[in-house]
């Protein structure tokens, strides 16, 4: 190869180097800084497209993210306003809405502006939540506090060019120790009131019983009392019924009576009787009428 070639080589080389360093692209999830000798110059560009910068180490450019971004804040420990420890995690999200004073600001970038937000988070989370009670971190009244904080750490990061929009608690736990206290002091008062519950039970269940026994007492004696009544009256209805019929055909009945009575006697079986064969009681045996006694 002639010196020529490579000398005309160099200079593609050269040129589509000098090219790569004149020319760049906006993407549209970007805004991009030009700096000139370090030094900020003109406003951010945050048009998607082709721009030219001056080349080699004249300018160079610092492309800044400015979709909305997250931050997932340290787990840390907080005193709620009515001294109860509680360990809280949050996260936060923000976009950098001022590029060029972010990068005046917050030389450092992106871990720079986390290590800031993270301990503006902390303060501000300690300061809202330090002043109200436990039970407002644990209920609804969580969403006006964690507004409360979004603000305060907004104001302040708004100085940096980063817009907060918002800061949340994912977790609020109990210390590991607390929980385990709070936990046997809910079981020591769940047993309690599960003990009072089982003796009022027991109490209501021997009220009922009493009641019940008492009821059927009663009851058994109001249905005895009744039922001696209607045998009484069922029995001076039997006997006024008998005295009648008595009274209309005495022999009939007397008849009817001794029929009976041979019933009683002999209907069973295997019964025996020794009895003088002109006893009275076998007068209807001689005689149908029963006008005839038998003979001594």
């Amino acid at each position: 190869m002639s010196n020529r070639s490579i000398i005309a080589l160099i200079a593609l080389a050269f040129l589509g180097f000098v090219l790569t360093q004149t020319f760049y692209t906006v993407d549209p999830t970007k805004q991009v800084l030009v700096r000139q000798f370090g030094a900020i110059v003109g406003e951010p560009k945050t048009e998607p497209g082709l721009y030219v910068k001056i080349p080699l180490w004249i300018q160079d450019i610092q492309r800044i993210d400015r979709r909305l971004l997250d931050y997932e804040a340290e787990e840390f420990e907080i005193i709620a306003g009515d001294q109860k420890r509680l360990v809280v995690d949050a996260y936060a999200r923000y976009k950098i809405v001022a590029a060029k004073r972010y990068a005046q600001t917050v030389p450092g970038g992106e871990t720079s502006l986390r290590g800031l937000l993270d301990s503006l988070i902390n303060s501000e989370i300690r300061g809202v939540l330090s002043s109200v009670p436990l039970h407002a971190v644990l209920t609804d009244q969580r969403a006006n506090l964690m507004d409360e904080i979004t603000r305060r750490v907004n104001v302040k990061t708004m100085e940096l060019g980063v817009e907060t929009v918002d800061v949340r608690i994912k977790r609020a736990d109990l210390p590991q120790a607390n929980s385990q206290s709070v936990y046997n002091r809910m079981k020591t008062d769940r047993e309690r009131e599960a003990g009072q519950l089982r003796a009022e039970g027991d109490e209501e269940n021997a009220r009922i019983k009493a009641t019940a026994d008492r009821e059927v007492a009663v009851i058994k004696a109001d249905a005895g009392l009744k039922g001696q009544i209607l045998r009484g009256e069922a029995d001076a209805a039997a006997t006024e019924i008998y005295a009648k019929a008595f009274s209309k055909d005495k022999d009939f009945y007397a008849f009817y009576r001794r029929m009976e009575a041979y019933k009683q006697a002999f209907g069973s079986g295997g019964s025996t009787m020794l009895l003088s064969p002109d006893n009275d009681f076998f007068r209807y045996f001689n005689d149908p009428a029963g006008m005839v006694l038998p003979k001594k």
